[in-house]
């Protein structure tokens, strides 16, 4: 069992470079299309991978230190969301008039 591991990993190192290849928006692609990257992951089983991961995609910082993406919005914690409690208190009263009505 132990000889077919090499096999796996390379197996699933070229898979996953396959799959990130296939979802990464062709504007975040360095160097070449997308279309030749694809062919390169899958005819050069080793190398194509390790290229497309160390050089075939815009990376951001880890950490999140580099400048936001453009055009996206940041995720904000609810309980530090100003429309989320906006509407929690607009929820509020609603349901307090409701209550008042019933009186």
């Amino acid at each position: 069992m132990l000889r077919y591991l090499p096999f796996l990993l390379i197996l699933a190192l070229t898979i996953y470079a396959f799959i990130d290849c296939l979802n990464t928006p062709e504007e975040e692609v360095k160097h070449l299309p997308k279309t030749v990257w694809v062919l390169i992951i899958l005819l050069f089983s080793i190398v194509g991978p390790v290229v497309w991961l160390f050089a075939g995609k815009k990376r951001s910082a880890v950490g999140g230190g580099g400048r936001r993406p453009r055009g996206r919005a940041q995720w904000v914690a609810p309980d530090d969301n100003p429309e989320f409690l906006k509407s929690l208190r607009d929820e509020q009263e609603k349901q307090d008039k409701k209550d008042d009505d019933k009186d």
